[in-house]
């Protein structure tokens, strides 16, 4: 039996994430599969194998905390993120609002870097991340946090050596990313267009 790949052993893909089309505000996608996928996701920085990427980890789960934090107080009304979001704006509050921008922003720094790689087969990781970087994260942070970023950019593996921590076959490991980053990448187009949209402005 062949060991699985970095990608089919994760606890929840975002393959698993459900997309509903059947609520009245649009599409929604449910609140605890999204960031079981995403805490998921971070065991990818591990893979990086640098304490550089340690921030980029802790922003991202420190954001989850922010939505689960939400989710736990009002759970009836927060079974999806979209529907947490309008919630939550009701109070007054944007605590996790603004968390769930933030970490869709980091999800789409890292959508972005993947993304790009893939498309360029001879590019090193720390090209495709400074580059993912610039069109995501770069312009809402400060002066303090660029460098910190900067950091882990520099800190990325070889191509060759990352992707086979991915999957000792390399044409496997491709496949099952693949796979996975067109689920993220579709998710994060969904959330980009709901925190563009007046439902979630504060």
């Amino acid at each position: 039996m062949s060991t699985p790949t970095f990608f089919q052993a994760l606890k929840k893909s975002f393959t698993d994430v459900p997309i509903d089309n059947s609520k009245d505000n649009g599409i929604a996608i449910p609140t605890t599969d999204f960031l079981e996928a995403t805490e998921s996701l971070c065991s990818l920085f591990d893979v990086m194998g640098s304490v550089a990427f340690t921030p980029v980890k802790n922003d991202m789960l420190g954001n989850v905390k922010k939505i689960r934090d939400r989710q736990l107080t009002s759970p009836a009304e927060s079974s999806t993120l979209q529907s947490l979001v309008i919630d939550e704006l009701k109070t007054k509050k944007h605590t996790a609002t603004e968390g769930l921008l933030w970490l869709t922003r980091g999800l789409d720094f890292t959508a972005q870097a993947l993304r790009h790689n893939l498309s360029h087969p001879t590019e090193e990781l720390s090209v495709s991340f400074r580059h993912a970087y610039g069109n995501t994260l770069k312009p809402h942070h400060s002066f303090l946090i660029k460098p910190i970023f900067s950091a882990a950019m520099s800190a990325t593996p070889y191509r060759k050596d990352f992707y086979a921590k991915l999957d000792d076959d390399p044409v496997q490991g491709k496949r099952e990313m693949e796979k996975w980053l067109g689920a993220l990448e579709e998710r994060v187009t969904i959330l980009k267009g709901f925190l563009g949209s007046k439902a979630a402005k504060w």
